[in-house]
């Protein structure tokens, strides 16, 4: 009788495993069916992942205690078992701690109402620069920051002096490791990592850059919201630096400094796309470089509002390093100008290849096209080859360009930094071209206000010795009527 009842008890176990069985055949097909490919991304995956609470290690989450050893003693904690995740969560409170240090398989969970809390002391941070921030990860593997809450760099604490023009930061230059005012720590970095993702998230007032993704593979950034202080130099937004199959959709940046950011440093940056994201920057929205030591190749920007900055979309190559192979598409940008001590100068599109300085070599940009675009800007459009590194096979396809003055900032005047011929005095011109070969517009209205002070002289600025192979099809200049 025993027997019989363990009998039926055991019984529902049956359909259960088969059910777990055929699952399994299920994710098998599927992965057999869609092999992986250079640009696929491979996201940190756990069906039921580990999750450890700060506040079992003693975090108190008050905002006025270091919490850091707690936190590091959490992710300690965490198992190391291959594709195991652990989420170390952070329930509502404020947590003031030093820089921390993530591990493979480690995903902090920052709830709601939660905040993760950086310190302004340079004790606080370790002696390597290369390390200086709150939130750091190294050489790990399947690992990320979600929740809800909020990571905040305390930036406010680092500014010296405050400008409306531009903030005068602390810096804390006393090796000679880092120049200027560039010497404070970064908010959150992954760095030689494979399989980020970082969702859900708020990240704040960062001291210096906030989100800083180096020689990657495979990083996911989505549904984050980045804030900060709009009269803050170098707080940029996203820094992609030396990183693969990157891919960045639904963010909202608003920020002093550039949105989004990619650069080469030490190796190529390839299959980065951007999706669906809201900007505004006092200076640019989209940047390449100007850190642009080697190649970019197989970027998309597609679907980014841009709103109210300096400089739309920008690629700033100063360094020798190639460009091929971009995408811009259904992007709506308003650039406006903003103080000079800010690069950029209300240009909707910005597209300039030079040398830095007289050591740097010279890069070239090709195959780039801009579709479905619609600019309200206070400046015209600059495309700047240089003698030994040309713009080449550019295209223009159904793109409107609204000119209009709203601010009282003085005009005329083209920006070539960093480096090459700086501010230069030139006329206002819908255009501007310098040493291209091959330009296609096709589908292009040019509208102008009549504003006095707008100075509209000329809706294309070229001169043929250094500008070849232009193509216009159906391009329209008129007068801008309200």
């Amino acid at each position: 009788m025993g027997a019989s009842k363990k009998l039926k008890m055991a019984t529902p176990l049956g359909p259960l495993l088969l059910q777990l069985f055929l699952l399994i055949l299920l994710l098998i097909s599927i992965h057999q069916s869609h092999p992986a490919t250079a640009s696929t991304i491979h996201l940190p995956f756990s069906i039921y992942p580990y999750s450890l609470s700060v506040t079992d290690f003693g975090a108190t989450g008050d905002g006025l205690h270091y919490d850091t050893a707690a936190i590091q003693s959490a992710i300690k904690a965490c198992p190391t078992f291959h594709h195991t995740q652990c989420h170390v969560t952070f329930p509502p409170g404020t947590y003031l701690t030093r820089t921390l240090f993530l591990k493979s398989g480690v995903v902090l969970d920052i709830k709601e109402n939660a905040t993760l809390l950086g310190c302004t002391k340079m004790e606080d941070y370790p002696k390597e620069l290369q390390e200086w921030y709150v939130v750091v990860a190294e050489n790990a593997s399947d690992v990320g920051i979600t929740g809800g809450g909020m990571v905040d760099g305390h930036g406010l604490g680092f500014v010296k002096r405050f400008n409306e023009r531009k903030n005068v930061m602390v810096s804390w230059n006393t090796t000679g490791a880092c120049l200027g005012d560039e010497c404070r720590p970064r908010l959150v970095g992954f760095i030689d990592c494979k399989n980020v993702r970082v969702w859900n998230i708020t990240l704040t007032e960062p001291a210096y850059w906030c989100l800083h993704i180096v020689r990657c593979e495979n990083t996911s950034i989505h549904d984050v919201s980045i804030y900060g202080n709009f009269n803050t130099p170098n707080n940029d937004g996203i820094d992609i630096e030396d990183s693969n199959n990157t891919v960045i959709t639904r963010c909202h940046i608003d920020t002093g400094d550039d949105a989004i950011c990619p650069k080469t440093y030490t190796g190529p940056l390839y299959n980065l796309t951007v999706t669906n994201c809201w900007i505004r920057t006092k200076s640019s929205a989209i940047k390449l470089g100007s850190a642009s030591s080697f190649d970019f190749k197989g970027l998309i920007f597609d679907n980014i509002t841009i709103v109210e900055s300096h400089r739309g979309l920008g690629l700033q190559i100063r360094d020798g390093g190639n460009v091929s192979d971009i995408t811009f598409s259904n992007i709506n940008i308003s650039t406006r100008y903003y103080d000079p001590l800010w690069w950029g100068r209300a240009e909707p599109i910005y597209v300039t290849t030079c040398p830095r300085d007289s050591s740097a070599k010279e890069g070239s940009i090709s195959n780039v096209v801009f579709i479905n675009i619609t600019a309200n800007s206070e400046n015209g459009v600059f495309l700047s080859g240089s003698k030994h590194g040309l713009l080449s096979n550019l295209r223009f396809i159904n793109v409107n360009l609204t000119y209009r003055r709203w601010t009282n900032y003085s005009g005329g005047l083209i920006d070539y930094r960093p480096g090459c011929q700086g501010l230069v005095n030139h006329s206002i011109a819908g255009i501007i071209m310098e040493h291209i070969e091959g330009l296609e517009v096709e589908n292009v209205n040019m509208r102008w206000s009549d504003h006095p002070f707008g100075h509209w002289n000329n809706p294309l600025d070229f001169k043929p010795s250094t500008v070849n192979n232009i193509s216009l099809f159906n391009f329209r200049s008129s007068l801008y009527i309200k």
